[in-house]
């Protein structure tokens, strides 16, 4: 991969990054550019993961006194969306490659849908779960999700916080700081296994990783000063256009 290559890759990981921090969804756009840069599909999906890691990770010590308080709560939720996670990251890696590119638009449109609908998703999860109180359904909803999170994971933050908001961590810090910690843990076991594999494009993905680092940093000091509706909004058109062209590229050439 050349310098050059490497250098738009850092530009864009500061943009993902910085994009993240502020409205979330970085994957609709930095998995495309992975591709556009000639890596097969399912090297782009593995690579995204690396590069993408930093900007949840970086967010752990700011909730570092409401993950102290979950204590032994969070015991669950890891282990049950480690396994999910990893059964989503083994069945990428034995996936047809063919069979991956052709099930692009249909993954980019899933992932563009949990990002619309990803509040009224989460309420139904609120709603539903939290009437039945059982733990074991819940559980089983959080592995389900872990399992998409091991295979694909685009646009789950926000149905992972309604699982975890559920399992009994009803304040928003709390919950989003344990959201964070479960996404960063199974995020890190599905590159392990992703690298393991020979998935990973290592120097794309150290490049986008640093800028990610990067633009998380920038990104969080300028959250509070943008309207994150319009960015929101922009995203969701991005990906229902980037998977029409992809179902173009893909089925009607």
């Amino acid at each position: 991969m050349s310098p050059e290559i490497l250098g738009i890759l850092l530009m864009i990981g500061i943009f993902a990054g910085a994009w993240n921090a502020i409205a979330g969804g970085a994957s609709l756009f930095t998995f495309p550019a992975l591709m556009a840069t000639g890596l097969p599909p399912m090297v782009a999906n593995a690579t995204n993961y690396l590069a993408l890691l930093p900007s949840g990770a970086a967010a752990l010590p700011a909730y570092k006194d409401e993950l102290r308080d979950a204590g032994w709560r969070l015991v669950p939720l890891l282990v049950i969306s480690g396994l999910g996670a990893v059964v989503g990251s083994l069945l990428l890696t034995v996936s047809d490659p063919d069979m991956f590119r052709e099930i692009v638009p249909f993954l980019l449109m899933i992932a563009t849908a949990l990002f619309a609908f990803g509040d009224r998703l989460r309420a139904t999860l609120l709603q539903t779960l939290g009437h039945s109180r059982s733990r074991l359904l819940i559980l089983a909803t959080m592995f389900a999700f872990s399992v998409y999170g091991g295979y694909f994971g685009a646009g789950l933050g926000i149905i992972l916080l309604g699982v975890v908001q559920v399992f009994g961590f009803e304040g928003y810090h709390a919950a989003n700081g344990v959201k964070n910690l479960v996404a960063t843990f199974f995020t890190i076991l599905s590159v392990t296994i992703f690298g393991i594999g020979g998935l990973i494009s290592w120097p794309a993905a150290i490049a986008m990783m640093t800028g990610s680092t990067i633009g998380g940093y920038l990104g969080g000091r300028l959250a509070k000063r943008v309207n994150t509706r319009w960015l929101r909004t922009g995203i969701i058109c991005f990906g229902v256009i980037l998977a029409a062209v992809y179902f173009q590229r893909i089925y009607l050439a």
